[in-house]
């Protein structure tokens, strides 16, 4: 190996203007920035992404594309199979099936967004609440999830949905009665983590109030377990209100859903397959998607993979 002199020369310090010595050279990024970079490397996210968007976008302008409606009956038009009218047949009332799968999508996906909203509102705040303040407070609401979590969270939902009447309000509600408890554990176990660093304490000194701590330290912080654990809540919901509606005790003809729609399909499945065939597909990519963004976002939110 070749030896070099070290002089004076090569010592000196690299010439450059005073303001540009401490520059940063790399663009500083937002955790939510740095995430879409990484999910958008993720080829299977960004595939199903773009299924969801498109599928989103079908549920509200599908009926635009076609003159028919979802509540129209034509009992000259019964039991059609797919064709130049009525794209997706028509069911035994003669009411167009393209125009009631996509109304039908439109109020699964409603009531899966509007519950998985509210657990993730009651969640995070019971959890920061709970995980912050600590002690007593939090042993006696711990408890409170323990007795959630010791009863089936479908009993719950049956049992309110045999008392209360069918509609969309109703699903809601049951869903979302035990429906925060995980989301609630998973914001404790993460904020138990960040309340006693260096950042909070020095809040804490400061005389910042607890309510802002957890609106803007503790929370922003979180950010991406509250976002993975939503993208799985929303196919569960929409899979539980499926579930109901099939067997019985959801939504009801006339009104539309996936789980009503599969219903009805599964009366005649041995004559007109289509009927429980297509709303089922959608219902699969729906919850297939979420799950695969789902992972991806976990992968693209974890800490770990930071560079």
């Amino acid at each position: 190996m070749q030896n070099i002199e070290l002089t004076e020369d090569l010592m000196a310090p690299a010439e450059m203007d005073e303001g540009d010595r401490e520059k940063i050279s790399r663009p500083t990024r937002s955790a939510f920035q740095d995430g879409w970079i990484r999910l958008k490397q993720n080829r299977g996210s960004v595939i199903a992404l773009v299924i969801l968007l498109v599928l989103v976008a079908l549920a509200f302008l599908g009926q635009v594309l076609t003159k028919n409606n979802y509540y129209d009956t034509n009992y000259s038009a019964i039991l059609q199979a797919p064709n130049a009218e009525h794209w997706f047949g028509t069911d035994k009332f003669g009411r167009d099936q393209w125009a009631r799968v996509w109304y039908g999508t439109r109020v699964s996906l409603l009531i899966a967004f509007v519950a998985a909203t509210l657990d993730l509102v009651v969640g995070v705040t019971y959890g920061s609440i709970s995980a912050l303040l600590g002690g007593k407070v939090d042993s006696v609401m711990q408890r409170i999830i323990e007795v959630l979590i010791g009863i089936p969270n479908l009993i719950i939902v049956i049992l309110l949905m045999m008392v209360m009447p069918a509609g969309i309000g109703t699903l809601i509600i049951a869903m979302s009665i035990s429906g925060w408890v995980n989301m609630a554990r998973l914001v404790r176990a993460e904020i138990l983590k960040l309340k006693d660093q260096e950042f909070i304490l020095a809040a804490r000194i400061l005389g910042t109030s607890n309510k802002r701590i957890i609106l803007k330290h503790l929370i922003p912080n979180t950010i991406g377990v509250i976002v993975i654990n939503t993208m799985f809540t929303i196919p569960s919901a929409i899979f539980t209100e499926a579930f109901l509606s099939f067997i019985g005790i959801g939504l009801q003809e006339p009104k539309a859903s996936l789980g009503v729609l599969i219903n009805s399909g599964f009366q005649v499945i041995n004559s007109q397959l289509y009927l429980l065939l297509i709303p089922a597909v959608i219902i699969v990519l729906i919850m297939v998607c979420f799950s695969i963004l789902g992972d991806g976002l976990r992968d693209a939110f974890d800490p770990r993979m930071r560079v």
